[in-house]
């Protein structure tokens, strides 16, 4: 995440808090049981892990801030630098105000602390981190505002490449060579755009293992308060669902499935106003159409099935422009004549733009042409290189889901 807006900045104060508080809370039960439960002891001790815990929370919101809670593994490492850092400057400042001198002697009696009277304070701060301190930011930083709806929150929920990334599955374009070290250098300016751009971050936990989880888009579609959890059409993905339904689940949204033996992608799925367009590819069968027909008919919204042969995914072909215009690449559309409204772009790679705001759309930096024709529609456009993602059949939409 970082989210950058007063919100994400209150939602790192108060989670540090928590994590302090719990942790200075821990060790006063420890050590007042430890001690025999005599209430002399529990004075001494609120008042040697005061400044640890002051000093916790300060450098656990900086890291949170920074997205130090982006995924669990570096939530459990910011709790890590957090609570040693806490530890060893919340001892060491009392003991040099009092008058001590900075000494091998002091420095080597606050390293000590760290297996010693400062041990258990140190785990409960990573611990906490990674737990009960990580829940709190995501559910401030991500909550509507009193009165709102979940329909007025705008956050992108992400998921960083893995390390398998390069074993990749293509079916309409030839096996490339991934460069990885640019993979994460592209993915990180992407999310970056989405931030800068006012959105709110939420990263599902990475999957090494699964080589195609950062197309994070095909595991799940958003229909306002409502996520539908996929059933997706390669053996490959089918395990990439679990943990994006567990992420949606802690955004509050209500969660229904698409269920074998229906198949369906969410990079098959186009939203635009009520219509939902979706394409009958070889990741999406007729009865896993038939099953988002089922679902979301009740919230308002009409199913169009689109014949697709030439693209692994309905958005490989089209997107739509932010006032419903669907613009796509013509040789990759099978029939054009079924969209209300069809702009024909001039690059493949300009086929595929995301919503930021009503006024702006970001999209590849493949399309410089593309770009410059909806600048031309009155549109800001943002261009992000995404080369790499593209080797593997993946485009702008694929790397996040708009939760709106």
């Amino acid at each position: 995440m970082p989210l950058l807006s007063s919100r994400s900045i209150l939602a790192a104060a108060v989670s540090a808090i928590v994590v302090g508080a719990t942790a200075h809370l821990v060790v006063l039960l420890v050590f007042f049981a430890v001690n025999g439960f005599k209430p002399d002891y529990f004075g001494d001790v609120n008042a040697f892990f005061l400044p640890q815990t002051l000093f916790t929370v300060l450098f656990a919101a900086v890291l949170i801030f920074v997205g130090g809670y982006r995924s669990w593994y570096i939530a459990l490492t910011s709790g890590v630098v957090a609570g040693l850092l806490g530890a060893l400057v919340g001892t060491a400042v009392p003991l040099l105000a009092s008058g001590s001198p900075l000494t091998g002697e002091l420095i080597g009696y606050v390293v000590a602390t760290l297996v010693g009277l400062n041990l258990i304070f140190v785990i409960t701060v990573v611990v906490a981190s990674a737990t009960v301190g990580r829940r709190v930011y995501e559910g401030l930083a991500t909550a509507q505002d009193a009165g709102g709806s979940v329909g007025e929150r705008r956050i992108a929920i992400i998921r960083r490449p893995a390390a398998t990334l390069a074993d990749g599955h293509v079916t309409h374009i030839d096996k490339q060579q991934i460069d990885l070290d640019l993979a994460d250098e592209q993915w990180e300016s992407y999310v970056n755009v989405l931030e800068n751009a006012g959105w709110s971050t939420i990263e599902v936990d990475r999957a090494d293992e699964l080589a195609d989880s950062v197309f994070v888009e095909d595991a799940v579609i958003i229909f306002g308060d409502v996520a539908v959890i996929t059933s997706p059409g390669s053996e490959h993905r089918i395990a990439e669902t679990e943990a994006v339904e567990a992420t949606v689940r802690e955004l509050g949204l209500k969660v229904a499935r698409i269920a074998v033996p229906g198949t369906l992608d969410g990079g098959d799925v186009l939203k635009v106003g009520t219509t939902v367009y979706v394409g009958r590819s070889g990741r999406t069968n007729a009865e896993g159409i038939h099953q988002l027909r089922h679902i979301v008919s009740s919230l308002g919204y009409t199913v169009v099935a689109v014949p697709l042969t030439k693209v692994l995914h309905l958005k490989s072909a089209v997107t739509a422009l932010p006032d419903g215009t669907v613009i796509g690449y013509l040789p990759l559309v099978d029939d054009p004549a079924i969209f209300d409204r069809f702009l024909s772009v001039p690059e493949e790679g300009g086929a595929h733009v995301v919503k930021l705001t009503d006024d702006t759309v970001l999209m590849a930096a493949s399309a410089p042409l593309t770009a410059q024709l909806i600048e031309n529609l009155g549109y800001r456009v943002i261009s992000v290189d995404i080369s790499e993602y593209e080797k593997l059949e993946g485009c702008v939409t694929c790397l996040s889901v708009r939760v709106r």
